[in-house]
């Protein structure tokens, strides 16, 4: 336990709470932390890394394409309309954000496999 006022390091916390720094509650539904990867031979989850969910996409990252095939590909595995699955952050980055409207996260676990 660590002492008062200091957090307890990752390796200190619950596995479940550590596995789960990718997708968090939200009032809206869930949001999800994706480390993306552009330039892929197909869309696929890759699993797990540092924290974030790996995505691979085959869009490039130019004129926002690979985060328009992201968000897509996302709708898909999680049977939403591509309305429910809105970026918040990063999108000029690797490391994004998205809300997924009217999903818990352990549903949205779930249906990308990771849960």
């Amino acid at each position: 336990m660590g002492r008062l006022g200091t957090r307890p390091s990752p390796a200190a916390a619950p596995a479940a709470e550590v596995a789960s720094s990718w997708c968090l509650p939200h009032a809206e539904g869930t949001l999800l932390q994706v480390q993306a990867q552009p330039r892929a031979s197909r869309a696929e989850v890759a699993g797990l890394h540092g924290g974030l969910l790996k995505v691979r996409v085959p869009g490039a990252p130019v004129d926002g394409q690979a985060n328009t095939e992201l968000q897509r590909f996302l709708a898909a595995v999680l049977d939403l309309p591509k309305a429910a699955v809105v970026l918040q952050r990063g999108a000029t980055g690797r490391r994004k954000q998205f809300l997924i409207r009217g999903l818990a996260p352990a549903e949205t676990a779930r249906r990308l496999g990771c849960g």
